[in-house]
């Protein structure tokens, strides 16, 4: 993962119209591998293909953040291997019972048996997509 250089960041919150004249001047440097990356050696981007997660903000073309070093938790979403077939899908579980959800009503829930060969490949951090 090559890194990705400080920018600069006026630490402050903004309305959404336009900034103070005033806050011209930039008070500190952000570093978006110190926001976006927690567990460097396990972390990864990858380029989301599809529209099965809609729901959540993540839309076919986006960047997600994936960090393997973190378990997987109920309602977390995650990237897994499902029978071969790397799936991003909100993780739900609920007792012994494990069910892979899309985010968009199109897509029906993926219930798994004991029989189910799944991998949790890691769990999604954040997401970054252009406007």
């Amino acid at each position: 993962m090559s890194e990705v250089p400080s920018l600069d960041f006026l630490n402050s919150r903004r309305s959404a119209g336009f900034p103070s004249p005033a806050a011209d001047y930039l008070e500190l440097k952000l570093d978006l591998n110190q926001l976006l990356v927690k567990h460097r050696e396990s972390t990864f981007f990858m380029r989301v293909d599809g529209d099965s997660m809609i729901g959540a903000g993540i839309h076919s073309g986006d960047l997600i953040v994936v960090d393997r070093a973190l378990p997987i938790q109920h309602k977390k979403i995650a990237v897994v291997v499902l029978d071969g077939e790397l799936l991003l899908k909100r993780f739900i579980i609920d007792g012994t019972k494990v069910t892979l959800q899309s985010e968009n009503p199109e897509y029906a829930a993926i219930e798994l048996g004991s029989e189910a060969n799944l991998e949790v490949w890691g769990v999604v951090t954040s997401v970054i997509h252009e406007l």
